[in-house]
């Protein structure tokens, strides 16, 4: 896939599969709702996860969105990368508000329902936002083969 297209599918898709190494070195994988916020993957998590004490040990994480149900319609990006972890309340409020808004569907640059608003300020009290530095990227797009493979079964 091209940059274009990797960006677009990571921008399409509402889920982010993000996984960090435990304190044992075993992954630790979870699903994440996610936005691109100024052309960055960011995302935002309790302070106290699980992944970001991994993040704090080591900022190393690898991510993977993925669209398609039948074999012939596969496609996914795997960044592989670090996290920059934000931990100003100003940061955590502004990806905060991106990713509810892409969660319910609102428009970000639209005023925000007060009652909406109040939640996001009252969650960023006790979260932290990440950023994904990518260091490289893998994609697939199993809609761009062709011939007997395109037939085949997983």
């Amino acid at each position: 896939m091209s940059d274009a297209e990797v960006w677009a599918l990571v921008a399409a898709e509402r889920k982010l599969q993000v996984a960090t190494l435990g304190p044992d070195g075993w992954p630790h994988l979870v699903t994440m709702f996610h936005t691109v916020l100024d052309g960055r993957l960011v995302f935002w998590t309790y302070a106290k996860s699980q992944k970001i004490s991994n993040l704090d040990r080591d900022p190393r994480l690898t991510c993977l969105v993925e669209a398609g149900e039948e074999y012939a319609e596969l496609r996914g990006v795997q960044i592989v990368g670090t996290a920059r972890i934000l931990r100003a309340r100003e940061d955590i409020a502004v990806v905060g508000r991106a990713v509810v808004c892409r969660m319910l569907g609102l428009d970000p640059a639209a005023e925000l329902d007060p009652a909406i608003a109040g939640e996001v300020a009252r969650q960023a009290e006790k979260r932290v936002a990440v950023e994904v530095l990518p260091q490289r990227t893998a994609s697939w797009d199993h809609r761009k083969l062709t011939g007997p493979r395109q037939r085949a079964t997983p």
